[in-house]
């Protein structure tokens, strides 16, 4: 066998062998290796069902708070806010600094199973809204109750995206039943030169 080389142990335990024997041995191993057919190799192609995207209208519909954006309320600097699509345009993520340069981060997403949107919200100071709803008459309207049943507190929140490209983005909350509804921020987003 020109060229192969067999280690004193292979030659003692082959001995016996007819080196002809050796080498069809081997020609016929390698081709087996070759041609090896695994166990998923041999079982049939099931068509896999297609993965979910979130490429519907409905994933789209907070589409219009996307960019970057200056904001200010009553005609004053209120701060800075970037809403940014990620994760195969599954959600929303946006990250908010205040003039005070406090600041805060938020996850939107259309929720496909429950048919509703839902945006968690935490700042640096530890607040914390878990909000859902639903886009209706030309408003992103997202709200969160909490509290006893005797004393529920609602916060709601609505974005209007106006002809201009502005966007308001207006927070209400409401403390009990009876109460009405009191403005904590009422904010006016345009386009970040």
């Amino acid at each position: 066998m020109d060229g192969f080389h067999l280690s004193a142990l292979s030659r003692s335990v082959l001995a016996p062998i007819p080196k002809k024997m050796v080498a069809a041995l081997l020609v016929a191993a390698t081709a087996l290796a070759s041609t090896r057919v695994t166990q998923a190799d041999a079982m049939p192609k099931v068509a896999q069902p297609a993965r979910p995207t979130c490429d519907a209208t409905e994933h789209r519909q907070f589409d219009f708070w996307l960019g970057d954006w200056m904001v200010t309320e009553g005609g004053q600097p209120a701060g800075r806010n970037e809403i940014r699509i990620d994760l195969s345009g599954c959600a929303l993520f946006e990250s908010w600094t205040a003039m005070d340069h406090s600041r805060g981060r938020s996850m939107s997403f259309y929720d496909r199973a429950r048919r509703r949107w839902h945006q968690t919200w935490v700042d640096d100071r530890g607040g914390v809204l878990e909000l859902d709803g639903a886009w209706s008459d030309g408003h992103m309207v997202l709200s969160q109750e909490s509290g006893e049943p005797t004393a529920r507190t609602v916060n709601r929140i609505t974005w209007t995206p106006n002809p201009d490209g502005s966007v308001r983005q207006h927070w209400e909350v409401r403390k009990g039943r009876a109460a009405g509804w009191e403005t904590v921020f009422d904010g006016l987003y345009r386009r970040a030169p």
